[in-house]
């Protein structure tokens, strides 16, 4: 392989902890002032320091010891430790001479993971890393950030060949100073959430726009997939055989460039693009972003992507569930995994059959979907209302993981009967029975058995929804909001949650 892709670095060279002298203990970036540690569970803290080399480590009354291993990495566990607001200090002492790290400002809560693509990168407000953010009211909704006990970890963004061991990043306190760069997303699931269960709440963010679900996946478990395999082999093909491009062509380039925008054209893409720096291919966000957080404490994820699914498309279900499966198996505990459905969008990447494959991974235990038909924006692919796609996650994360006694799901179709010219469905979740938003149903359409759709007309009855049309004399199929933006779609449950789309007529 051709050292211009090695773009790796040793693990005590990326190790960017409190100190660079020779001797000195270290540890990664998201060890640092302000961290939140994960309640109620072991949590590992790691590092190097030279070979054979005692570590201590003191906090909150603990103090484990151990030794640097041949290669100078160290790890201890701390014990369990209940939840705290209490500012306290971790101290790690190496037994040479160099100085100890000291971390300030520590608390105990809840930790969660938030990954995916753009619209969890995206921020509350606008910001050089993102022009189009912005939250709906977000200078309201900045000024109000006022909330100390809710701190965030955002990964640099990172695409490497080879797993690293550390990600750029540090832990930052909620404020209308620092919110403006929290993930939109993250922020209002953790304000939610800690405003229900008064613990301080951590928030990593791992994410980067565009990015498609295999990118986030470790080479060994696509590997063992025959399915997954030859995407992978495809990458690594194009990275054997990559060649940077000459200084002459870069030149050519960027005058290209150059009269492009000042034609008001889009400007040509770079020649010889490297294949690790694409977001769409294996492995390189996973080596990049993830595999230097694990085995961070952590309660479980929250995961937003979809918008961008790369050939064959027909991977993308196996792609979610090798994800998720796969990060448990890595972290070592069937953590909460809840993810987002892609909202309504004029554009073929929000289509319904995506919808219907995200939802596919609820199969998988422990799993969870906010749906968000009802708040998307038609015509951004990043719709603002941020704040609702947060409470949706935060309820489901209330009932799911933390016992709550509430509907966290709108209505999801269970099953349907034939009466005739009619059509009855029932769902599962009714929240309190159902609604039919703002007048009468709308979105559903029917068809006979030659699957030719109509518009229908829809009505509930009790805790189920008759459908029936005068064109379809004989009806065997019935389709919710299976639209890329389905207006007007206004099925709810007395919760004030969406149904999920659905279709009868699943092949």
């Amino acid at each position: 392989m051709k050292s211009t892709l090695r773009l790796v670095l040793t693990w005590p060279a990326l190790i960017l902890g409190a100190s660079a002298l020779p001797g000195a203990v270290k540890l990664p970036p998201h060890f640092s002032n302000h961290m939140v540690l994960q309640q109620g569970m072991k949590v590992p803290v790691w590092g190097t320091a030279d070979a054979g080399e005692s570590v201590s480590i003191e906090f909150a009354g603990q103090k484990q010891t151990t030794t640097a291993g041949a290669d100078g990495r160290w790890r201890v566990d701390l014990g369990p430790m209940a939840a705290s607001a209490e500012s306290r200090t971790m101290v790690v002492t190496g037994g040479g001479d160099g100085p100890a790290a000291r971390f300030d400002d520590v608390v105990v809560g809840e930790v969660w993971l938030c990954s995916g693509q753009s619209n969890m990168d995206f921020t509350v407000a606008k910001t050089p890393k993102y022009y189009f953010a912005g939250v709906n009211h977000e200078a309201e909704e900045v000024a109000a950030a006022n909330y100390p006990l809710i701190r965030m970890f955002t990964g640099e963004w990172s695409r490497t060949y080879e797993p690293q061991s550390a990600v750029a990043g540090t832990w930052r306190v909620c404020s209308p100073e620092t919110v403006r760069e929290f993930s939109a997303i993250g922020y209002f699931f953790a304000r939610d959430l800690q405003r229900e269960i008064r613990v301080p709440i951590g928030i990593m963010t791992e994410t980067y726009g565009a990015s498609t679900a295999q990118a986030w996946i470790r080479r060994e478990a696509i590997a063992a997939s025959p399915k997954l395999k030859p995407v992978l082999d495809e990458f690594d093909a194009a990275v054997k055989a990559y060649t940077p491009p000459t200084e002459e062509e870069l030149k050519l380039w960027r005058d290209a460039v150059d009269k492009a925008k000042a034609e008001g054209r889009r400007p040509p893409r770079q020649p010889h693009p490297n294949p690790v720096l694409n977001q769409h291919n294996p492995t390189v966000l996973f080596n990049g972003m993830i595999a230097p957080i694990i085995p961070c404490a952590i309660r479980g994820v929250l995961w937003y992507q979809g918008e961008s699914i790369t050939s064959p498309k027909e991977l993308f279900p196996l792609w979610n569930e090798t994800l998720i499966t796969d990060w448990r198996k890595l972290w070592g505990y069937e953590f909460p995994f809840f993810f987002v459905q892609l909202a309504a969008l004029k554009a073929n990447s929000n289509t319904p059959a995506v919808r219907e494959e995200q939802a596919m991974a609820l199969a998988l235990p422990g799993t969870g979907m906010a749906v968000t038909i009802d708040i998307g924006d038609p015509g951004n692919v990043h719709p603002k209302n941020k704040q609702e796609v947060g409470a949706r996650l935060a309820r489901i994360a209330l009932a799911r993981t933390y016992g709550r006694s509430l509907e966290y799901s709108g209505p999801v179709f269970a099953s349907m009967q034939v009466e005739g010219q009619t059509i009855r469905v029932r769902f599962a979740h009714l929240g309190g029975g159902l609604v039919a938003r703002g007048g009468p149903l709308k979105t559903f359409v029917i068809a006979g058995a030659d699957r030719k759709f109509v518009s229908a007309d829809a009505r509930i009855e009790g805790d189920t929804v008759v459908v029936a049309s005068p064109e379809i004399a004989t009806p065997v199929a019935v389709r919710y909001a299976w639209e890329n933006d389905p207006e007007g779609c206004n099925l709810y449950n007395a919760a004030g949650l969406p149904a999920a789309p659905f279709r009868t007529d699943h092949p």
